[in-house]
């Protein structure tokens, strides 16, 4: 499904909202449920509003033989470890440098795509990734964080470990062949990541032991719906609608969206040493996403 550029990036822009508001979101979310629970609930209401929205456009289908492995990949690696390791670090760190943390997945990636899957890397990419490490580097510095707190550093790690979750699923997706689209296998890797993290909550938390409110519903309605079901469908129409340089540089604005959210709702501040980070992080994204330049053949 293709729809006009103009709405395309109406929508793009709607989709980096949701996302990056989910941090601030996901930060509340795990001060009032265990954050396994938390994640197990997130992934059990977005599996339940891709269903809805799957059926009412005609994209449910039972999986093809040549898939199942792509979504036990994805089901377990991304969508149930992945907000698994997301939930226990917001534990101890803020939200918007959470966010940062998060999409730093690029920056695994292309080392990821060169060591497996041979894929060339450009000079530019190389630069991109030494800046966008640095950038990490920055963040991490006994100035910027207490090495002294044991959380801070878990919490750290985490996140970095969540974004090497991203950056091994976004490898298997490369080399698969796809037979369905991403967006008709994602009830099933939803679904596959919920049990999975329901039965992870009560070995590790127990029973649910928190009291169902009307926050706790919102929160999950929001986490589940717009920041899942509905931005997993609108990106199958974005990439189909906008070329992939403008989508793999616009997601970047999603982690400044929490950075500022978490900064209004939650009342986060952002010093010197993560805004230098933030933006070397990024800007060595975005030089690594900028594809390069194809000079014309010499000759006559």
């Amino acid at each position: 499904m293709q729809i006009s550029r103009r709405k395309a990036l109406l929508l793009f822009s709607v989709v980096v909202l949701a996302w990056g508001l989910n941090w601030p979101v996901v930060k509340q979310l795990v001060t009032e449920i265990p954050p396994i629970w938390s994640a197990a609930l997130r992934c059990a209401t977005g599996a339940a509003a891709v269903l809805i929205i799957q059926c009412a456009t005609g994209n449910f289908i039972i999986p093809k033989r040549q898939d199942i492995y792509i979504v036990l990949v994805i089901g377990i690696i991304n969508m149930a470890v992945g907000p698994a390791l997301m939930a226990l670090g917001l534990q101890f760190i803020p939200a918007g440098r959470s966010a940062v943390l998060a999409y730093t997945t690029p920056l695994w990636v292309a080392p990821g795509a060169w060591f497996f899957l041979r894929e060339k890397q450009p000079p530019r990419r190389i630069l991109g990734i030494i800046v966008g490490i640095c950038g990490v580097v920055v963040m991490c510095n006994p100035l910027a964080m207490d090495f002294r707190d044991g959380n801070v550093v878990l919490g750290h790690a985490l996140l970095l470990l969540n974004a090497l979750t991203w950056a091994v699923a976004i490898l298997c997706i490369r080399a698969h062949v796809w037979f369905s689209t991403p967006f008709q296998l994602l009830f099933w890797q939803t679904c596959l990541s919920s049990v999975l993290l329901i039965a992870l909550a009560l070995a590790v938390e127990g029973a649910p032991a928190f009291t169902p409110s009307l926050s706790i519903i919102l929160l999950l309605a929001y986490c589940g719906i717009p920041a899942t079901a509905v931005a997993y469908w609108a990106m199958t129409v974005i990439n189909a609608s906008l070329p992939a340089t403008i989508t793999s540089l616009g997601v970047l604005a999603a982690p400044v969206v929490g950075i500022l959210s978490s900064i209004v709702f939650l009342g986060e501040r952002a010093d010197q040493p993560m805004i230098i980070a933030t933006a070397m992080i990024i800007g060595g994204i975005a030089i690594g996403a900028v594809p390069e330049k194809k000079t014309a053949p010499s000759g006559p």
